[in-house]
Order: C-alpha cells, then structure tokens, then sequence
C-alpha cells in the first residue's frame, strides 16, 4: 500500500510519519497540499504540527485547503484516512469526524506520555489490540480538548464511534488520567466509515525501538498493512 502523508506550511510530524510507516512496513511519501493526491494514494495521513500557524483555529485553514476535498472523497470511497494531532483538528474541521479539539484546560502546552484505553479492536487502527487493552503514547499539542455537544456525543457513543480514551496505566478511565479535559476522556473517534479516524497523541512517535520508549503506537500504524 501506498500512503500519502499530507504535508501543510506548518507541519512538523510528516516525515516522522513516513519513517514510523516504513517501520512498519508501509510505503509513505511526503504529499505537498498543493500537489493533489497522488493518484496511487491507497492510504492518507494528516500528519501533527502547526498548519497556517494555528490561525484562527488549529487545523481550520488547512481543512479548507482543495486537497481536502480530495481526501473526503478518498474517504468516502473506503480508503484509510488518519489525521494525528494537528491532523485530528484538520480532520474534525473539515467534517471527517464528529466533534471538535480546542485549547487545553490547563491552557498549557502539554508533551507528555499518556494512556489510551482500547475501546473497540474491529477496527482497522485497533486490529492489533484486544478491547480494553491500555497503550502507551505520547501528546504534545495546546489545543487537543475534545468537544462535542450533548446529543452529538450520546450518537457517538451510541454508535460505537469512540476508539480510544484516556485512562491510567490500569485501563480506569478517570478526571485525573484526563490530561486536557476532553469529553469524556475521549483521545480518538471514528468517522462514518471505521476506515476514517482521528486521535490527538502521537502513534508515530510510540513506533519506533531506536527512540527507546514505548512502541505502542505501531499497531494503530499497520492498519495500512
């Protein structure tokens, strides 16, 4: 599979993304927005960083970018679309995904390992895990609070579209394991297809062996595989 990893002015994680892919594996090449989608495209990743600079909103400029409209079709048509940390905001503004991420409640930068319980394992990002499993990998983003209104968020959790939450090293999902005060320690969410999704840590960081921590994340990674 070839995955197309979109790169925006601002993106910090793109080639982070293509050697965690290889790792696992996957052929990836770096995608300029302006470019379009390649044509052999048979996988998308919006990579983290500071698209545009986080103008506006994070990820608001981005999401109107043409190339966008490619990816939703893309999507659309069952190819496997992630969107990590500054993806994830490109991801929920361009309406990929339900809800949106906004500024921390501790109103801080935050870089820092966390635990995200396993909520469904039927899903491509979850094949590798068993429901209930806890995984380790890390943040670092200033605006990853997951907001969705009331009704919006009991359809989300009515429909089974939850991937992850935050949790302690135990699997207990609690206030205190809640590093931004999302919704419902919500760290990742499915689109209308389970090939679409979003989540605000970093998988690609939590790949590789060499960077001497977890390696978690390359599960979530071999969807493409």
């Amino acid at each position: 599979m070839t995955v197309a990893v979109v790169q925006f002015g601002g993106s910090n994680c793109d080639r982070d993304a293509v050697r965690a892919l290889e790792h696992v594996g996957v052929d990836a090449e770096r995608v300029w927005h302006e470019d379009g989608l390649p044509a052999d495209a048979e996988g998308v990743v919006l990579p983290g960083g500071f698209s545009y600079g986080d103008y506006l909103r994070a990820g608001a400029m981005a999401a109107r970018a043409p190339i966008l409209a490619e990816v939703r079709e893309a999507a659309a048509d069952g190819v496997p679309v992630i969107g990590v940390c500054n993806g994830a905001q490109v991801g929920s503004e361009s309406g990929l995904t339900p809800g949106a991420f906004t500024t921390n409640a501790s109103a801080r930068f935050q870089c820092e390992p966390v635990h995200l319980r396993v909520e469904r394992a039927d899903t491509p990002w979850t094949a590798a895990y068993d429901e209930g499993d806890v995984v380790e990998v890390p943040i670092a983003h200033g605006e990853g609070r997951f907001e969705i209104g009331e009704a919006a968020h009991a359809d989300l959790v009515a429909d089974d579209r939850v991937l992850f939450r935050y949790c302690d090293a135990d699997g207990n999902v609690t206030d205190a394991a809640n590093p931004n005060g999302s919704t419902d320690n919500v760290a990742g969410v499915l689109g209308e297809r389970e090939t679409v999704a979003v989540l605000m840590p970093h998988p690609e960081r939590a790949t590789l062996p060499d960077l001497g921590r977890s390696t978690d994340g390359a599960g979530i990674l071999r969807a493409f595989t």
